[in-house]
């Protein structure tokens, strides 16, 4: 079945990864399960968190990203309720497994100096709120049950957007595919479809090569710790 069923990380841009480390450790009790040179990438570090033994929130760590200045409405929304730039991350919510947990996790982040707001309850979820390292908007959830799409999709928002009757049961219900075991020839560049050509003309040429050459020629599967030194 071709269909995505988690996040595996979530990366996210740091000027200083040590205070990340520490934050996401010591705060919120999250385990440091890597942390090497970037491949493929000079001078960058990547740090991973697990949050479980498949998801992790990963922190890219390079020397110019202390030069980029923050700007609240452009490179950060500030708080779970104001803008940034579109394509940026406006927050994230971890998830905890009841209402119980949630507490114990106001309760961890408040023991650490870190001021939370909440429980608030939106219905279908309770959250808490709370700032993390370099303005990050961070925030856990816990719910009882699946959303229920038909208590949750506003019909006068999907008017909005103009999503019409068809699209919606679309959106609700995506058809099935059926894959063709990994053959698809890459699509033509330059045919409106989201591309890195259109943000990183350095990195775009990659995507003419043939797969095997990029697999063969740009994977690094090679610890920094060989086995024995662990």
């Amino acid at each position: 079945m071709t269909q995505l069923n988690g996040i595996h990380h979530l990366a996210l841009m740091t000027a200083d990864v040590k205070a990340q480390i520490e934050f996401f450790s010591d705060v919120l009790g999250m385990k440091l399960k890597a942390l090497y040179w970037m491949h493929g990438v000079e001078g960058y570090f990547h740090a991973f968190m697990e949050l479980n033994p498949h998801c992790c929130v990963a922190f890219v760590a390079a020397p110019a990203v202390k030069d980029i200045p923050t700007e609240f409405g452009v490179s950060h929304a500030g708080n779970p309720g104001s803008p940034s730039a579109a394509g940026t991350m406006q927050h994230v919510a971890f998830n905890v497994d009841d209402d119980a947990a949630l507490l114990a996790m106001r309760d961890r982040i408040r023991s650490r100096g870190v001021r939370v707001l909440g429980p608030l309850d939106h219905g279908f979820c309770k959250s808490i709120y709370f700032a993390g390292p370099e303005n990050l908007v961070l925030e856990v959830s816990t719910s009882e049950r699946a959303i229920d799409a038909e208590a949750w999709i506003d019909p006068e928002v999907v008017a909005l957007n103009g999503i019409n009757a068809e699209e919606l049961a679309r959106y609700k219900n995506p058809p099935a595919f059926s894959d063709h075991g990994g053959a698809l020839a890459q699509p033509a560049a330059g045919s409106g479809r989201p591309e890195y050509s259109q943000m990183s003309p350095a990195f775009a040429h990659a995507f003419n090569l043939a797969d095997e050459v990029v697999t063969r020629a740009m994977s690094e599967t090679t610890p920094p710790v060989p086995a024995a030194a662990r």
